[in-house]
């Protein structure tokens, strides 16, 4: 991957200021429209699941790169699996925790990560939509892939 430019920033309970930078970045590296706003939202899930659940600290990191952006979002606590995230439902009874579905569902590919800082989540979006990523969103750790539940 090819990086044009970078920008990190630290997580923060302020997510307007988090999503104007993530929006303004993700503007340069091409996405626009519903696209733009589907990562935005995307985003300030995780971002809202790492000041809620996980360790309330980490770093942002938005890369503008060919053909797309990808934004990361490290969680100093390292609790969230890959399996979480593809097993993320909504339920219908519930006020809150549709945070993990809506990520896997907006974004063309979800990655979770344990490094040695805590879970790295990285969300990638294309530049253009293909037909297939709408069909065959994937949630990746490591080397293993697996699908999102319905």
């Amino acid at each position: 991957m090819n990086v044009d430019f970078e920008v990190c920033c630290p997580v923060s309970p302020d997510l307007g200021s988090i999503r104007d930078l993530v929006r303004m970045h993700a503007q340069r590296g091409g996405l626009r429209g519903e696209r733009l706003e589907d990562l935005v939202l995307a985003v300030n899930e995780a971002v809202t699941n790492v000041l809620d659940h996980g360790g309330a600290a980490g770093l942002i990191t938005a890369r503008g790169h060919s053909g797309g952006f990808t934004v990361e979002v490290l969680d100093v606590a390292g609790r969230l699996t890959a399996e979480q995230v593809a097993s993320a439902r909504i339920d219908p009874t519930r006020s809150h925790g549709f945070g993990l579905w809506v990520i896997q569902h907006l974004c063309d590919e979800v990655t979770v990560v344990q490094t040695d800082l805590g879970t790295l989540l990285r969300l990638r979006m294309r530049v253009h939509a293909t037909a297939a990523a709408g069909r065959d969103r994937r949630v990746r750790h490591g080397g293993q892939e697996t699908q999102p539940a319905a």
